[in-house]
């Protein structure tokens, strides 16, 4: 009986997993810094309309040119300045958040479709299957993706739906090198064997055996090539093959600041900040997710 009481202590003692999980999260600052300062940036982009009164697309030639709050000869009205036609750039760094956020998420999704898919297939079946998805990778590694990107981009013209469709399709190398090696490193261990022997179907071995043990990598490649397509369209816009005009676009902001970038540095300083901060704070997360779900660290 003692020793009972002391077990059911003992189990009352032991943290709960959801409690190792936030107390890994919370210890890992990487991590924590890296949502805190997504989180702030998809509320600014989020509720952008109210954040500011003014419209990212509405020009005023008599206000062009205003340096923002903290140089001399500010309008108190616009805090960040005005661009070369006097619109807000507040207004469309807040609306350039959206564009920048869309197209990083939709490009992750759609190639991390294409590539899970492939390389899950590759590494469970191997056989002619990995020969075929290999092949198809070696032919994607072999073609630059910028060069690529442009020369399409340039065919069909730019767009935010182009641009997303483009991006989705050259990125999906990355998810189907590392699931193909992910899936080899676990299809022939003991559980997967055990659910082969008691009759699973395939899909539920892949589903509910093979998915769980290999999603932290998944996380991973997928923050990467987020920030990958946000970087890729950002370039495109610059070169002017991008999202067009007048949309609110961090890397069309920094393409129509270069001119006066000797004379008003600031023109390219605050995309550029931006899309700095945007981009490290989507690689922290995915280092820190990647840290905290590794099969390893799991409590």
């Amino acid at each position: 009986m003692a020793r009972t009481i002391e077990t059911v202590a003992e189990d009352l003692r032991t943290p709960s997993p959801a409690a190792i999980l936030r107390k890994r999260i919370f210890g890992h600052y990487g991590l924590v810094f890296g949502i805190a300062v997504l989180a702030i940036i998809v509320a600014l982009a989020l509720f952008a309309p109210l954040l500011t009164p003014h419209d990212p697309y509405a020009q005023d030639l008599m206000a062009r040119m205003k340096p923002p709050f903290w140089m001399a000869g500010s309008d108190p009205n616009h805090l960040l300045g005005t661009d070369y036609l006097g619109r807000d750039y507040l207004a469309r760094l807040l609306y350039g958040a959206r564009i920048s956020l869309a197209i990083g998420l939709f490009a992750a999704l759609i190639s991390g479709l294409i590539g899970t898919a492939m390389g899950v297939a590759a590494g469970y079946f191997g056989g002619r299957v990995d020969l075929v998805v290999t092949f198809l990778i070696n032919v994607r590694l072999a073609m630059p993706v910028v060069l690529v990107a442009l020369a399409v981009v340039a065919i069909l013209g730019g767009s935010l739906q182009v641009v997303v469709c483009v991006l989705g399709l050259l990125l999906w190398d990355r998810f189907a090198v590392v699931m193909r090696s992910s899936v080899l490193q676990v299809r022939d261990l003991e559980y997967v064997n055990a659910a082969r022997a008691i009759g699973c179907s395939t899909r539920r071995i892949i589903l509910r055996e093979i998915m769980p043990n290999v999603v932290n990598n998944l996380i991973v490649v997928a923050t990467l090539e987020m920030a990958h397509a946000i970087l890729l369209e950002a370039a495109l816009s610059f070169l002017g093959l991008g999202v067009q005009p007048p949309t609110p676009s961090w890397g069309l902001m920094i393409s129509e600041g270069k001119q006066m970038m000797l004379f008003e540095p600031w023109l390219i300083a605050i995309p550029g900040v931006a899309l700095f901060v945007l981009v490290l704070a989507i690689n922290l997360l995915g280092d820190g997710l990647r840290d905290v779900t590794a099969p390893e660290n799991r409590g």
